[in-house]
């Protein structure tokens, strides 16, 4: 993957937003546990920020993915984890899939106004006993008529509490429990959705998370994205961009990290001199930006197998494992180096301590992710029946 002036000019428009629009207000929105989505999702989809790779029959640049990747690279100049991650939800997670396989009639009513920025999308995959065992989830549609009644629980969904709709996963059908599974459409304004319950995390505090409650929530058939019974395999592919936003969102957050270390223990003073004239901490520092820049590579060749058309599923597993570990690593050894300050809440490597430790969880978390390596390598045995 190669920065053309095109690439350059998306990632100078988004950092530019970023540091005007979204990080003065940050500390206000970390209070809040809620950032104005609407207000923010309408001013990006104007600059034509949320639609990069959708085709421009839906109001999109129609543009590969690796301008999304220098999209998703500049929204790491965020001064907290939170927005990154919310805005990733609307362009990389609860809209690839409709993108690809969505009705005309989808298209106009949800995919075109979330380009836009008229309306927020969230993706509802996870519940209560279904994590990372993602064909383990227990919300089901029936089919009744020309509507499906859904019934349900979805937990962990980002931009839950103000989204208009969301890409939602359930059990549509009996057998294979990897053939039973639709993606559908769901306005979470029906009849018979609670999403009152917003989750108190322990980071990304300025990204609103809530648990969804369905019950017998009727929603038109024809909100099906493509067939019924591929919603598992929908997802699957749909989670390869998401993982691959996820590992170059979170770069510029790391580099800031080191930075500011370096910055203050330059200037901090022990035993005589100051904390970076140790040779081990210039090391360290040292060490992590390699790391980084490790990371940026692999994301990088990871997205040029995508844009090529090739199957990225193992780059961007090794991507996404790679960028969880390495966040829990490169602020864990930075706050260590700003002592007591370090500690508290307001300081920035604080601020990263928290929100990017959520990077080896979501979007499938580590071991996930070692999995499907292992068994994209060959090494790992067949699993057993479920």
């Amino acid at each position: 993957m190669q920065f053309t002036h095109e690439h350059q000019q998306i990632y100078d428009t988004t950092k530019k937003f970023v540091e005007t629009e979204i990080n003065p207000h940050v500390l206000e929105w970390e209070k809040a546990g809620f950032w104005p989505a609407h207000e923010v999702l309408k001013k990006m989809g104007g600059l034509g920020l949320l639609g990069i790779s959708k085709p421009d029959s839906v109001g999109g640049l129609g543009l590969d993915y690796s301008y999304q990747v220098a999209f998703a690279e500049a929204l790491g100049f965020c001064t907290c984890g939170g927005i990154p991650m919310a805005i990733g939800v609307q362009t990389d997670m609860a809209t690839p899939a409709l993108a690809r396989f969505g009705s005309d009639y989808l298209k106009e009513n949800f995919l075109k106004p979330a380009v836009a920025g008229e309306m927020v999308a969230a993706i509802a995959v996870s519940e209560p006993g279904a994590g990372s065992d993602v064909a383990g989830i227990k919300t089901t549609a029936r089919k009744v008529g020309e509507e499906y009644v859904i019934s349900g629980s979805k937990l962990w969904i980002t931009n839950g509490t103000q989204a208009d709709w969301a890409c939602m996963l359930v059990n549509s059908g009996e057998g294979d429990r990897h053939g039973n599974k639709s993606l559908i459409v769901v306005p979470l304004d029906a009849k018979g959705v609670d999403r009152r319950q917003k989750l108190d995390k322990l980071g990304q505090r300025s990204s609103d998370t809530a648990m969804i409650f369905l019950d017998e929530v009727r929603v038109p058939a024809r909100n099906l994205i493509g067939q019924e019974g591929k919603g598992f395999t929908y997802q699957m592919q749909q989670f390869q961009e998401e993982r691959l936003f996820l590992s170059a969102s979170i770069i510029a957050a790391m580099e800031r990290v080191i930075d500011d270390t370096a910055a203050y223990t330059r200037q901090r003073q022990a035993f005589g001199q100051s904390i970076l004239d140790n040779q081990y901490v210039q090391f360290r520092l040292s060490e992590l930006k390699t790391e980084v820049e490790a990371l940026r590579a692999l994301t990088y060749r990871a997205t040029t197998e995508l844009v090529a058309g090739r199957d990225a599923a193992l780059l961007a597993s090794m991507a996404k494992l790679k960028s969880g570990r390495l966040g829990r690593e490169v602020t864990d050894a930075c706050l260590q180096f700003w002592g007591g300050q370090g500690y508290m809440w307001e300081s920035s490597v604080a601020q990263f301590y928290r929100d990017l430790r959520l990077h080896s969880i979501g979007g499938g978390a580590d071991e996930v992710m070692l999995g499907i390596i292992s068994k994209r390598l060959g090494y790992g045995g067949k699993r057993k029946p479920s």
